[in-house]
């Protein structure tokens, strides 16, 4: 093989390894706020009186 491509295939390589760690770090992210809104929904369901009255005029 020669040196050029050697180059290009561990660029190429190098160009991967950071695409990869750009999608995990938005999965994370994205799961980090996923978690915080449904920590909100939790947080809202524990109040006993949320809901119980309905006020409808006609």
């Amino acid at each position: 093989m020669d040196i050029s491509r050697l180059s290009m295939m561990s660029s190429s390589a190098k160009i991967q390894s950071q695409v990869s760690l750009a999608v995990t770090k938005l999965t994370m992210n994205t799961s980090k706020e996923i978690a915080a809104n449904m920590n909100k929904m939790l947080e809202q369901s524990v109040n006993p009186n949320l809901g119980n009255n309905l006020n409808v005029r006609a």
